[in-house]
């Protein structure tokens, strides 16, 4: 097994560069936390992540996507109605969970396998600036099973457009 912090000591932000070595899975090893590569990339930076921080003092993850009107999501949404589906802002919020698991010092790739509540009460079109993701950890296990469990909101231009309650990630370390 790979120790993730062997390859890059944990930071407190991330830039677009880093989060792309993390995607080509360099960050923190090969089999670690590794965020998808673009267009699924969600954020363009972490500009905050801390293992005491956040509404339940179990760490936080703040992330950003600087909006632009060509974004792929755009075109493919629905014709005439351009958004930016409220599932990719989830994905987004579940890649940040994954990666906080792994930047945390846990090792193995993460998969999103739930989420309590899902509200969405705004939308992301091209006239949004900025989307803001901010996630506090709320449970992280430690052991033969390696989950993190925690809440989320989306901003839009510091407006929460979607909230989510109990997103559940888990570290794989070996892919059947």
């Amino acid at each position: 097994m790979v120790d993730p912090h062997a390859f890059h000591k944990p930071q407190s932000t991330y830039t677009k560069d880093d989060l792309l070595k993390s995607s080509d899975g360099g960050y923190f090893g090969p089999g670690n936390a590794q965020l998808p590569a673009p267009p699924m990339l969600m954020m363009d930076r972490i500009t905050a992540i801390t293992s005491d921080g956040g509404e339940f003092g179990k760490g936080q993850v703040i992330g950003e996507l600087d909006i632009s009107t060509d974004l792929w999501f755009f075109a493919c949404h629905t014709p005439g109605d351009p958004l930016m589906p409220a599932s990719l802002g989830l994905d987004a919020m579940w890649q940040m969970v994954g990666y906080w698991l792994g930047w945390s010092g846990s090792p193995g790739k993460g998969r999103a396998i739930g989420v309590g509540e899902v509200t969405c009460t705004g939308s992301i079109t091209p006239d949004t600036r900025l989307v803001r993701y901010v996630v506090d950890m709320r449970q992280v296990r430690r052991g033969k099973l390696t989950l993190g469990v925690a809440n989320g909101c989306v901003f839009a231009d510091d407006i929460c457009v979607c909230a989510a309650k109990d997103m559940r990630v888990s570290l794989v370390t070996s892919i059947d």
